[in-house]
């Protein structure tokens, strides 16, 4: 894939981000606490999609966190709403334009392993593509995904998060399905079985991008809801959201210790 795949404005050009990061449902609050931020609107980028997803606002913003340059797009792309696999992982190549080594990944996703809690975090140790679909389709590119989500980026996150009070960090397999509905209870038993610990309608694209592009990835699940037949609440992507709002400062507690640490290892 070409490194000038999508046309930015000056302002974007200018910056030399070292880490990316892709904000998932109810996560965009996370940009308000970045220093010196400069926003620019998706429809401003040639090239590159428009989500159309509520929760998702469809901006690159440029700042700084922990002292450590960092470009986040708060928009994800979705095969649901009728993109391609290679569509949905457009951001992560704009990313990689920009120059970042490090990203990292983030999402809204349901529980499948009964043992978990909503409102925590789970690190993604592997996934299960269940949708069958690449960002690769089109060429012969064999990549290996022994370790798609970087060994070393986990142990960090993992000692960062033992010693706070504040963050319970989980360690699992996420499962992506295509969506947009939400699961059966029957299809979360299946999930289970297959070794699932929570499932969600994205990132697994986007990580497939990163790993071809030779990025250091690393994953995070908003575990907002229980899984169809785990409880007895129904599920709306309202609730989705606003979990996913309250778990935001975690996050952020999180990755402004984690993001400064990501570029010395």
């Amino acid at each position: 894939m070409s490194v000038t795949e999508f046309q930015l404005p000056a302002i974007a050009t200018s910056t030399s981000p070292q880490v990316g990061l892709i904000l998932g449902s109810g996560l965009g609050g996370f940009v308000d606490a970045l220093d010196d931020t400069v926003s620019i609107d998706y429809e401003g980028i040639e090239g590159l999609p428009a989500s159309m997803v509520p929760g998702h606002e469809g901006k690159l913003h440029l700042g700084s966190l922990g002292g450590v340059e960092i470009a986040v797009a708060q928009g994800r792309l979705h095969c649901y709403e009728g993109h391609t696999a290679a569509a949905a992982a457009a951001p992560v190549r704009l990313l990689h334009q920009l120059g970042i080594s490090t990203l990292i990944l983030t999402n809204a996703a349901g529980i499948v392993n009964a043992n978990y809690k909503t409102g925590r975090w789970m690190l993604l140790s592997d996934h299960l593509n269940l949708a069958r679909l690449s960002p690769l389709t089109g060429s012969a590119t064999f990549i290996d995904q022994t370790e798609t989500y970087s060994r070393d980026l986990r142990e960090l996150l993992k000692a960062i998060a033992s010693d706070s009070e504040d963050t319970k960090l989980y360690e699992g397999v996420y499962a992506w399905v295509n969506g947009p509905e939400y699961e059966t209870p029957a299809e979360i038993r299946m999930l289970r079985s297959l070794g699932a610990d929570a499932v969600g309608m994205s990132t697994v694209p986007e990580a497939i991008q990163a790993r071809a592009l030779g990025l250091r990835t690393i994953a995070l699940s908003c575990l907002t809801n229980f899984g169809a037949g785990l409880s007895r609440q129904l599920l709306s992507h309202g609730d989705v959201i606003e979990v996913g709002h309250q778990a935001t400062t975690q996050l952020f507690k999180l990755l402004e210790s984690a993001v400064p640490a990501m570029v010395e290892i």
